[in-house]
């Protein structure tokens, strides 16, 4: 019974970076249905980010009530969090989306753990470390799961019929010229929402090499969380303010609008960065992306049963080399752990050899010397000399 507890706590982490996809997943799902439905993008980030403040500033203050100083260091990194995790990222993701549909964009997010990889190894965050198995593990993984994203999105192959649930979700009313984009996107639009998509990428792995860092300092994950939240809610907010004229737009009723931004702001922003802030400071921003490919797999089954999109061969073919991907990293940032966890103990062992004490005891009996060692790992050295009588 020990033993499944200790495998089931090793597995924490894993389990709970896919819940965050599968809400991430769900979060995209409803940005659909609230585009379809008109509601503006910059307003429905500022909404989600403001959703998320609410939830976790009283969060914050009940769970961590001891916290660290609150610093000037730690507030600059909390902007940075917020702009390029939230706000930024955000922004960009959904007008990406607009422009291109939501499995391009999903399928650009596994763009993430290369680069998130590539910023770590600059900062010093991760070792590539390619004379070693673990090293080289990581490298292939990364390569595979990016790999089975593009084979998922960009080639087809034979149909696959998996039925449908037949719920209508997406009722097909478009609203607006972005809505019209997303319905017949020309080549210059695709290649803008490409553009978009990257910037997307590149800002949240700018992101989660900011979090490790702020981490260090800051060690309070929903704390950290409430002030990103608080910047992101600022930012975006300001942001919608001065581009977005028209008022009715920041009208919510009990509609799919209130549920997305509920939704994706309470789970998709509160909850669920808090549980990246702990994965990124127990393993390390590396780990924490390399579930994002997931989140492609989890879209085009999704898109499949709910909202009757066709699944094709590929997509079945890119899902098996995004896992297999995913379990070469995760073997290989394990074994990179284990090899961290012994060279600490070796290391420990080695100091702890090294400056074992030196007792000198001197006699005034008869010259002669003896050296010994004791269980306390100090030596004792008795040196007799003759008395001068």
């Amino acid at each position: 019974m020990e033993q499944i507890l200790s495998i089931l706590h090793g597995l924490k982490p894993a389990m709970l970076m896919v819940v965050v996809q599968v809400v991430f997943a769900g979060v995209n799902v409803l940005y659909k249905l609230a585009e379809n439905d008109g509601m503006s993008s910059k307003v429905m980030v500022a909404y989600r980010f403001i959703f998320a403040s609410a939830v976790m500033i009283p969060l914050a203050l009940v769970v961590e009530r001891k916290r660290p100083k609150l610093t000037w260091t730690v507030l600059l990194q909390a902007f940075f969090c917020g702009l390029l995790g939230g706000s930024l990222s955000q922004n960009l993701y959904i007008v990406s989306m607009t422009l291109t549909s939501a499995t391009f964009v999903s399928a650009m997010t596994n763009l993430i753990p290369g680069i998130t990889f590539i910023v770590a190894v600059t900062i010093g965050l991760e070792k590539v470390g390619f004379g070693t198995m673990a090293g080289k593990a990581k490298v292939l993984g990364t390569l595979i799961g990016i790999g089975g994203a593009m084979l998922l999105t960009f080639y087809k192959g034979v149909q696959i019929n998996t039925g449908s649930v037949h719920l209508d979700l997406v009722h097909h009313q478009h609203h607006g010229a972005a809505s019209s984009y997303s319905s017949h996107p020309s080549s210059a639009h695709h290649l803008w929402g490409a553009l978009l998509a990257l910037g997307s990428c590149i800002s949240y792995a700018l992101w989660l090499n900011v979090q490790a860092k702020m981490g260090e300092k800051y060690p309070c994950y929903y704390s950290s969380t409430a002030l990103t939240c608080i910047m992101a809610a600022i930012q975006s907010t300001v942001f919608a303010l001065c581009l977005e004229k028209d008022w009715s737009q920041w009208k919510l009723g009990w509609n799919v609008r209130l549920l997305t931004v509920a939704f994706a702001g309470i789970l998709g922003s509160g909850l669920m960065f808090s549980l990246v802030a702990w994965c990124v400071r127990l393993k390390g921003p590396l780990y924490a992306s390399v579930f994002n490919p997931l989140l492609l797999v989890l879209v085009a089954f999704a898109g499949s049963f709910f909202l009757e999109e066709n699944l094709y061969l590929g997509s079945i073919m890119g899902a098996v080399l995004i896992v297999m991907g995913l379990y070469i990293v995760l073997w290989g940032k394990g074994k990179e752990m284990e090899m961290k966890k012994m060279n600490e103990l070796v290391s420990s062992i080695k100091s702890v050899t090294s400056n074992r004490a030196i007792q000198v005891i001197v006699t005034s009996n008869d010259a002669t010397s003896t050296v010994s060692n004791n269980d306390n790992n100090s030596i004792n050295v008795a040196s007799k000399i003759p008395s001068n009588k």
